[in-house]
């Protein structure tokens, strides 16, 4: 079976390069091409799924070598593969969703002339993840890591002609170019203190290496992962990024491609149990990003971007469980499979009120639709009440225990991380609720478009309902499927080495306070959105609300500091080669040139000019022969 492993990746890596070479004569059925390939990939990994589950706990990882990448003196890179319970967790989740956003995709891009190309991306985005989570290297991981960063480039920018798109897609690759340097100089130092950047020996390695050593090398995979999974300082990409078709939002910015930072801390999980200072860091990270997130979600009327906030906040609920260390590895990447089903439905259910309100994203435009789209009303809904942590829903198993491993931690420390999740499970309750009611309930605020096209709300096609369908059965039966008896703790104990947390406090208390805090939010929602008629046009608001709308001021400060004090530093480097560099380099040139303009009058050309130099010469070597004699 292990021989399959490549062909997980080379099935969406062929369809990648058909679509994208193949010309117009495939754009009648390259959709279909795309969609077969990824639903391929699904189903080797569904074999060698059943596979794994035959063996025992401890014999389930599986390798693969195809072929020696780079050799040369002292330096070796193998293309690779190690499929174990980790990453063939983020197989299933990555084929799987991968397959459905495909097959909404046939039906939400169905009448974009460049569809054949765009299901090109999306393979080309498939396989590069997949390398990404089956790398058994740093070095063949980061070259996925990279494939990821080019594909969702192409995506989000794929509606180019849009300025905002070509812009949103420019600012992504440029803030995750940034997250790369981190990852680059990760796996450098990894080469210089371990001699290789191969998993197994690299983890085997870490008690051998200095702590400080260590350190570095986790903040720096930290940074990577700041910038793929947008946390606190590399977010500001996230929202702008929504400016691509929804299909990507669900697929990149939901479900796979802002999950690779938690996949990557994960899998390194070795360096960061050596290294305290930048596991606590990470939870820092996480903690931050969490309420940041949250806070942005609360104040936006695109309801893509709301949804973006709310990624960016549930994201950082992932980090700051990985940065717990083996008591919140494990219920980091439950939390990231729960949220893959249920925020991929809410994408895609947003998708498909854009298509039913002629690509009306304003949810104050919208109101009532659940009379005009039920199936999209209920799928939604669901997706709903999953990420608020509605009891019995995979959102309330999930986060429930990141909140029961944060209070886990002990000490001051832990009742910090455990009230920053709880505030964070008020605020989830709070925007989301406002994202429902804004957009089904109430009565209907949608109006013409500026050339008078009035919207006529109704159900998407059964393309684009079935995958919202399938995805809302996971936002309400995973997260039991995997937490009651730990199925998926245990699943993963042989990559995580899971240990109990103790909570200073028990927990049937926390699932109280948690249940309590969704209620509340639940209910200042209704209060604000439910029982008042919701203006068109946004009111003013408070100052952190116009704060929270400008993205808490996040690409006005990336402007004062980088763009303007780069502007400053340019001008002031400028400045210096002008009057310093250049005033040397020029000087010296004119004082060469001057004296030579000078020099130059000696040689006129008459012989008697010459013979008084001659003369003159003379003179002056035999009166220096004297004086030396004299003296």
């Amino acid at each position: 079976m292990e021989n399959l492993i490549a062909l997980l990746v080379g099935a969406p890596l062929l369809g990648a390069a058909v679509l994208l070479c193949g010309g117009r004569r495939l754009d009648k059925s390259g959709h279909w091409l795309g969609t077969l390939l990824a639903a391929v990939s699904f189903f080797i990994g569904l074999a060698l799924f059943a596979d794994m589950l035959g063996k025992g706990a401890e014999d389930r990882a599986m390798h693969q070598r195809l072929f020696t990448w780079i050799s040369v003196d002292g330096f070796q890179a193998d293309i690779a593969f190690q499929l174990d319970q980790l990453s063939m967790t983020f197989v299933l989740l990555i084929t799987g969703v991968g397959t459905l956003i495909h097959v909404y995709s046939i039906g939400y891009m169905e009448h974009d002339e460049r569809r054949r190309r765009f299901f090109g991306y999306l393979n080309l985005f498939v396989a590069a993840m997949l390398l990404l989570v089956l790398a058994d290297n740093f070095l063949l991981l980061y070259f996925g890591w990279e494939g990821v960063g080019l594909a969702s480039y192409l995506l989000i920018g794929f509606w180019q002609h849009k300025p905002t798109a070509a812009t949103a897609a420019k600012k992504a690759f440029l803030v995750n170019r940034v997250g790369d340097m981190g990852l680059s100089i990760a796996i450098m130092l990894m080469f210089t203190t371990f001699g290789t950047f191969a998993f197994g020996p690299v983890f085997a390695a870490t008690d051998e290496a200095s702590e400080g050593k260590l350190t570095a090398i986790g903040l720096m995979l930290l940074l990577a992962a700041c910038g793929k999974s947008a946390q606190v300082p590399l977010q500001s990409w996230l929202g702008d990024a929504m400016e691509g078709p929804t299909p990507v939002s669900a697929l990149i910015h939901a479900a796979t491609m802002v999950t690779a930072g938690v996949y990557l801390i994960v899998r390194s999980a070795d360096i960061f149990n050596a290294a305290p200072d930048a596991q606590l860091v990470v939870t820092v990270v996480g903690a931050v990003t969490l309420l940041f997130g949250a806070i942005v979600g609360c104040a936006k009327d695109d309801i893509k971007k709301a949804l973006a906030g709310s990624t960016m906040s549930q994201i950082g609920y992932m980090i700051l469980a990985a940065g717990l260390g083996p008591i919140g590895y494990a219920f980091a990447i439950m939390h990231l499979v729960t949220h893959g089903f249920f925020k991929a439905g809410l994408f895609l259910g947003a998708g498909s009120v854009m298509h039913g309100m002629n690509d009306e994203v304003d949810m104050r435009r919208y109101g009532g639709l659940r009379k005009y789209m039920p199936v999209t009303f209920a799928t939604f809904g669901l997706g709903y009440l999953a990420i608020i942590g509605f009891p019995g829903l995979s959102g309330f198993f999930s986060k429930d225990k990141i909140i029961e491993a944060a209070f886990a931690k002990g000490g001051t420390e832990g009742w910090i991380l455990g009230s920053v999740t709880l505030l964070g499970a008020a605020i989830t309750a709070y925007y989301m609720t406002r994202v429902m009611l804004m957009t089904f309930f109430g009565e209907k605020r949608w109006q013409p478009d500026a050339e008078g096209h009035a919207p006529h709300p109704h159900e998407s096609p059964k393309s684009m309902t079935i995958p919202m369908v399938l995805l809302a059965f996971g936002s309400v039966f995973a997260g039991a499927f995997f937490g009651i008896g730990d199925r998926f703790v245990a699943w993963l104990e042989p990559v995580t080495n899971f240990e109990h947390g103790h909570p200073p406090i028990s927990a049937g208390a926390i699932t109280g306070a948690t249940v309590a805090v969704m209620v509340i939010g639940v209910g200042i929602a209704y209060l604000q959105y439910g029982r008042r008629p919701v203006p068109v046009v946004a009111p003013r608001g408070s100052l952190l609300t116009r704060a929270a709308r400008r993205d808490l001021l996040q690409d006005d400060f990336n402007h004062a500091v980088f763009v303007t004090g780069g502007t400053h530093l340019t001008r002031s480097l400028v400045y210096v080669d002008h009057t310093l560099v250049d005033g040397v380099v020029n000087g010296t040139a004119a004082s060469v040139g001057g004296l030579s303009g000078r020099l130059r009058k000696l040689q006129n050309g008459y012989a008697r000019t010459y013979a008084v130099s001659m003369f003159g010469g003379t003179a002056v070597l035999i009166a220096a022969t004297l004086l030396m004699r004299a003296v």
